[in-house]
């Protein structure tokens, strides 16, 4: 279940360094139990990092997916992914395909690269009330 937001929090998030917004990305998902991606006609977006690694984009809002949906990616349109689809598809399938995930990319910064199991640990170490 998506969240408000306002334009005041968008611009705060979004000037907020890689770690913060890990943790705030990580809070939300946990909080409201969803994420999100950009998708087309093909699939979804991906990123090739700065060392060639090959990464989905993922934020903890929608508002923040479409920021991204310009130029090159204008046809996308934010998705949401439960944490249920998430354990179940989203995380074998990306640890299969050595996949990582940039968590919550803004224009000025491409986002924490991790692995989508250190994602997944973060998310259930907030779960479980445990920090770091």
């Amino acid at each position: 279940m998506s969240y408000s937001l306002t334009e005041a929090d968008q611009a705060a998030a979004e000037k907020m360094h890689d770690n913060e917004r890990y943790n705030h990305f990580v809070n939300k998902v946990v909080e409201h139990q969803e994420m999100w991606i950009l998708t087309d006609e093909h699939g979804c977006m991906m990123l090739t990092s700065d060392e060639d690694e090959d990464c989905i984009p993922m934020w903890p809002h929608a508002d923040y997916a479409k920021t991204w949906a310009v130029d090159d990616w204008a046809a996308c349109q934010p998705e949401a992914i439960n944490m249920q689809t998430w354990q179940s598809r989203w995380l074998p399938g990306m640890e299969e395909d050595e996949l990582l995930v940039a968590v919550f990319p803004v224009a000025e910064a491409a986002g924490a690269l991790v692995e989508p199991s250190e994602l997944q640990d973060a998310f259930e170490r907030k779960q479980s009330g445990r920090q770091g």
